[in-house]
């Protein structure tokens, strides 16, 4: 894992725009099933923390933990191929959005959560494929679809790396979600404009200065013009999209066996 945590960079801010989704977090509850224990790894602020069972968040960042509401565990600062439990002591383990981040420790991260949870993994990801098809990375930034293609396992490489039965959900995103990912911009071009929005997601944020002006410059004169109508205003009729979001679950038939 990175040295220093991401978010610590790019976290500033970040509750005010990332807010959860109600319906995302039904899904996610959901998933969860009977579990009474839940660890949750790269927790960030919180969000769609269940807080009617027993969690223990693990969150290497300082930026993000200090964003956790007064309802919220505090955070251990710990990483996802380390995590400071033993075998199996865990209900289940959820991970939302924060895969990409694990750098190299991206499979460690996933066996990790394998490795305490007795019961079920729930992970929140994107298809990058699907993400790229997106007007915004499509016809603005191109440069997201290169790095999520490097940083973001890829469906069938997540499968591999989970235990036992393993399903796939498409979740769509509301137009009206609170929860400002980059795939929420679907609906919403003006956003591309709004510092607070554009820092709240990665997408923005790991991209070079240089290159979000580019972005905001072509996205400012295509709404001007109307053009970004012409190509994608239908877009503004739908109440949801389908913008690569995926939840996956595994669960354990059997308890699986460490080596």
């Amino acid at each position: 894992m990175v040295a220093t945590p991401r978010y610590d960079a790019i976290g500033v801010g970040y509750s005010a725009t990332r807010r959860e989704d109600p319906d995302l977090r039904a899904r996610l509850h959901a998933a969860l099933g009977d579990a009474r224990t839940v660890v949750n790894v790269g927790a960030g602020t919180g969000s769609y923390e269940p807080t009617d069972r027993h969690v223990i968040a693990i969150e290497p960042s300082d930026t993000m933990s200090a964003q956790r509401g007064s309802r919220r565990v505090p955070a251990i600062r710990a990483s996802a191929d380390a995590l400071p439990l033993r075998d199996k002591s865990i209900d289940a383990a959820m991970a939302v959005l924060t895969i990409h981040h694990w750098d190299e420790g991206q499979e460690r991260g996933v066996r990790e959560l394998c490795r305490v949870a007795r019961d079920r993994v729930v992970i929140l990801a994107f298809d990058p494929e699907v993400v790229a098809e997106m007007w915004l990375v499509q016809d603005y930034m191109p440069e997201v679809a290169d790095l999520d293609r490097r940083t973001a396992p890829s469906l069938e490489t997540l499968g591999g790396w989970l235990e036992g039965e393993v399903s796939i959900e498409s979740i769509p995103v509301s137009r009206d979600t609170p929860d400002w990912t980059l795939m929420s911009f679907w609906a919403h071009p003006e956003r591309v404009l709004d510092p607070e929005a554009r820092n709240g997601t990665s997408g923005f944020a790991r991209l070079s200065d240089d290159t979000v002006q580019r972005v905001v410059t072509k996205v400012a004169a295509d709404l001007a013009s109307g053009e970004w109508d012409t190509r994608h205003g239908h877009l503004r009729d739908q109440t949801e999209y389908d913008g690569g979001l995926r939840l996956i679950t595994a669960q354990f038939a059997t308890p699986v066996t460490s080596e």
